[in-house]
């Protein structure tokens, strides 16, 4: 069992097979989003391309979208927290405090 794309049930069915599913709860729905964001990640760390770059944005868009926040809020948001305290473009790795 886990989450898939919407039209994998038609294509399933177009390729001659049966596909057996379920429409997921809001709780089971948003728990399989963050299964699905974690596996796409891995996806990605994997084999880092464009179209596994692109899985992984368009489940963690819908991931945000599903907790009532739109993307363009989120990369409003995400501006504003890089012009305060920056963002992680130069790799800095803090190593201790003193």
């Amino acid at each position: 069992m886990k989450l898939v794309r919407d039209k994998i049930p038609a294509i399933i069915i177009e390729d001659g097979r049966k596909p057996i599913y379920h429409l997921a709860t809001p709780t089971e729905y948003k728990r399989e989003l963050f299964r699905k964001v974690i596996e796409e990640l891995e996806e990605f760390r994997e084999e880092p391309c464009l179209e596994e770059a692109a899985d992984l944005v368009e489940v963690v868009h819908t991931l945000i979208e599903s907790h009532g926040f739109s993307f363009a809020d989120v990369v409003d948001t995400g501006m504003a927290k890089a012009r305060l305290v920056g963002g992680f473009n130069r790799g800095i790795i803090l190593d201790s405090v003193e």
